[in-house]
């Protein structure tokens, strides 16, 4: 079947981005659509010759990009947010088909991508006045570090570059970007945008497998690292950056708590925690992974999850009816299908899901589990996928310890009619982003990133943006 796609219908029309010309490769990748498991498109690969290449194009363009203006920058990143809204329909189509989310979905996507991209460069990043006195003055000036590599995962690979992008150019730097190999095709195309707007090789794309990324984190002409994914990973790209002392920013996984106080509408709040939870098909590094509900709304809540569980429309991203796809790839889908098991076979009671469907594609329904143990893998370790547990607590103290007693600190949510309560008990989740009545609310003013070993450093705001930067003292002796 592979051969007759190969031969029939594959998608061949990318092209890697390299110093300001459409490239091919000797070598290719060849995408699945996990709706069916099955390849639909190939893409070139890059290896150590083209990575030189679009490194040595970048690190030429920055000397005159690094020159420019912040209004100049801010201007043709604003063309970028055009052109993505121009090319939203094709974009998402094929940001579905690679993958599985649903479309309305993949739409989103790439209009959150824009706007967030217009929203970053309204930010100023003025030079700071430490000292004036009689005797010095003394200034705090932010300048651009040179060549940034950009490694981006599979589950959101739209928003997730365009954030560490945009960050990066308008702060005067250059760009190596690289999608994961699951998913390179939306990115690609995003590059033929790109290199429509900026100037030869102040953006490459490259598509290629995990050996690229090592390739790039030990890049000696790359001064900087931005990596989305998963913290196993994210650890080895540390270690790798460290060769060479690179900047490096991680924003890695998460297992997200929600807290249900007792004063809440279980069935007012359902729909929104459900989604909070599945989104993606729990593919969301923010996702709520973990419900922890207070005793006496703790039955009630599950029924209202369940009922929403139920409803929820699982099927191909392409079909307008769909509201939860397919997880993306096999791996994952091996992964989730193995926490289930073992799940189950802990005695662990499995109120809605569970039966992975015997067809083509990596479907898994929504899936809840309750009367399970703290230290179980699914409450200890982060899924990934449609497969959520709901813990009971009685004591408010209590339910916050076991929130806090994981290795991950991404974001977490308090539940709460009174939120100057809520707002005090988020204040103590030790998370990057701790929400009151929402889960997943994100702002290019507002900083992101995680605590422990979620991540280092922060995306968006002003915070994120000065990541992409060196600072420098100025100090003058009147």
């Amino acid at each position: 079947m592979a051969e007759r796609a190969e031969s029939f219908s594959l998608l061949t029309d990318f092209s890697l981005l390299i110093d300001g010309e459409a490239r091919q490769a000797l070598e290719h990748l060849h995408v699945i659509n996990p709706a069916y498991g099955e390849p639909f498109a190939r893409c070139p690969a890059a290896g150590q010759a083209e990575l030189d290449e679009a490194v040595a194009g970048a690190r030429r363009a920055f000397e005159s990009w690094r020159r420019t203006s912040y209004e100049h920058r801010a201007g043709l990143i604003r063309e970028l947010a055009a052109a993505l809204r121009e090319h939203q329909d094709p974009l998402a189509e094929l940001l579905t088909r690679e993958q599985g989310k649903p479309l309305n979905q993949s739409v989103a996507e790439i209009d959150r991508g824009a706007a967030q991209s217009e929203g970053m460069v309204g930010i100023e990043i003025p030079v700071e006045t430490l000292i004036d006195d009689e005797q010095r003055h003394i200034e705090l000036h932010y300048r651009p570090l040179g060549v940034v590599g950009i490694i981006t995962p599979w589950n959101a690979p739209v928003n997730l570059a365009l954030g560490p992008l945009v960050s990066a150019l308008y702060t005067g730097n250059t760009i190596v970007l690289k999608p994961s190999p699951y998913t390179p095709l939306t990115t690609l195309k995003l590059g033929e945008l790109l290199g429509e707007i900026f100037p030869a090789g102040v953006v490459n794309v490259l598509a290629g497998g995990d050996d690229l990324g090592q390739s790039m984190t030990e890049h000696a002409d790359i001064d900087k690292i931005s990596f989305t994914g998963s913290v196993a990973t994210g650890k080895k790209v540390f270690a790798s950056a460290a060769g060479t002392l690179k900047r490096v920013t991680l924003e890695l996984g998460g297992n997200d708590p929600a807290i249900i106080l007792d004063d809440v509408d279980p069935k007012a709040i359902a729909k929104r925690v459900f989604f909070a939870s599945f989104v993606n098909s729990g593919q969301v590094c923010m996702a709520i992974k973990r419900i922890y509900a207070h005793e006496s709304v703790y039955d009630e809540l599950c029924e209202a999850l369940v009922e929403q569980a139920n409803a929820a429309v699982v099927g191909n991203g392409l079909d307008p009816a769909t509201q939860l796809g397919p997880i993306q790839n096999r791996m994952q889908f091996d992964k989730v299908v193995n926490v289930l098991e073992e799940t189950r076979q802990s005695g662990a009671r499995i109120l809605c899901g569970g039966e992975v469907p015997d067809e083509p594609g990596y479907f898994f329904p929504p899936t809840l589990v309750t009367d399970i143990a703290e230290d179980s893998r699914l409450v200890r370790d982060e899924q990934f996928g449609p497969i959520v547990p709901i813990l009971k607590f009685s004591d408010l103290d209590d339910a916050l310890r076991r929130a806090n007693d994981t290795r991950y600190g991404l974001s977490g949510s308090v539940w709460t009619s009174d939120t100057e309560k809520g707002a005090e008990i988020a204040a103590q989740l030790e998370v990057g982003t701790a929400w009151v009545n929402q889960h997943r609310a994100t702002s290019a003013y507002v900083p992101f990133g995680g605590a422990k070993e979620s991540g280092y450093g922060r995306q968006y705001s002003i915070l994120g943006l000065k990541g992409y930067m060196e600072p420098e003292v100025v100090s003058v002796a009147k």
